[in-house]
């Protein structure tokens, strides 16, 4: 894809959150992700481990804030930041805290977070992309840190008539990995949507450390 597609594609899908920030977030913010916590917090140290270093959580793509707040109300430092302004201000508003809006192209950090969170939200960047996308993601890890990342379960790129999605099985995903030799795969797993209207969606799930 060139790149005047890949970001006609992309303003199409930030266009679609803009139009239903509300409706997304009201779709969104109550699902229960206890089962997809279990695989990342365990993998980071106690947000309660030392008096002088809060364990930092970046939400990447964190919609209307819903894990970042949980990860909040458990007790890690939250960074959050969403490409669309309209969730970002709802999500900042859930937890009482400035959200950024930026997109993962200008994540810059580096080695600052213990674990960075991506549910549901690299699935929109163009699946050429993805190995840049990861390679920033893993620069802005500490030593040993966590990341998790979900996609749709599928082949290649679809579209619903306003958002694109880059739909990964387990080897497109490993193809994806191997070009970023600095993390390591945990676990790799497939789930399903837990909205009731979606259940018949499938996910696919990968927690990755840095080397």
């Amino acid at each position: 894809m060139n790149n005047t597609a890949s970001l006609s594609k992309t303003n199409s899908t930030l266009q679609y959150y803009a139009n239903n920030a509300h409706d997304f977030a009201q779709s969104t913010l109550h699902v229960d992700m206890a089962e997809l916590y279990k695989e990342f917090l365990p993998l980071l140290p106690s947000p309660h481990h030392s008096e002088h270093e809060k364990i930092h959580i970046l939400d990447a793509g964190c919609g209307a804030g819903r894990d970042a707040l949980a990860f909040k109300q458990l007790g890690y430092k939250v960074t959050a930041f969403d490409a669309c302004s309209e969730l970002a201000d709802i999500a900042s508003f859930h937890l009482q805290q400035s959200v950024y809006v930026k997109t993962f192209r200008q994540v810059k950090e580096h080695a600052q977070y213990h674990g960075i969170w991506c549910c549901a939200s690299l699935l929109h960047v163009a699946h050429n992309e993805l190995p840049d996308r990861f390679t920033k993601l893993a620069s802005a890890l500490k030593p040993n840190g966590i990341l998790y990342a979900s996609f749709k379960y599928g082949k290649g790129e679809h579209s619903d008539g306003n958002r694109t999605f880059s739909d990964l099985t387990e080897t497109c995903l490993e193809d994806v990995l191997e070009q970023i030799p600095s993390l390591n795969v945990v676990k790799v797993w497939q789930s399903q949507d837990q909205r009731p209207d979606r259940s018949e969606q499938v996910w696919l799930n990968v927690v990755v450390k840095l080397k």
